[in-house]
């Protein structure tokens, strides 16, 4: 099982329920193909620092999981699919990524 961040931008004209529900179909693309869940945060609606599909913001969501790495090709063809996804990154965690992720967590529990 390795170690994995996605952050993927949602398209801003979307609505809240909307959004809840693309979020839930890609968790659950994840969770189907074995990924344990280890963080979800929802950065909100953020400027672009250009544009993209002419849209000059989006909603940010990152996802930190552990998973095998097959179970990713699943998950970016269903990104590539979908229109209300404006683009994704996907990058696997080392040693210190992951040190930096988990004081990162707590930084934003303190904070909520």
């Amino acid at each position: 099982m390795n170690h994995y961040e996605t952050v993927f931008i949602l398209n801003p004209v979307l609505s809240e329920d909307q959004i809840k529900e693309t979020v839930k179909k890609y968790e659950d693309i994840l969770v189907s193909k074995g990924a344990k869940m280890i963080s979800k945060e929802n950065w909100g609606l953020k400027k672009l620092a250009y544009a993209i599909q002419h849209k000059k913001s989006g909603f940010y969501h990152l996802f930190e999981y552990t998973v095998d790495g097959e179970a990713l090709n699943n998950l970016e063809i269903e990104f590539r699919r979908d229109e209300r996804i404006m683009r994704y990154l996907t990058v696997s965690l080392d040693k210190h990524a992951i040190a930096w992720a988990e004081k990162r967590r707590n930084r934003n529990k303190k904070t909520a």
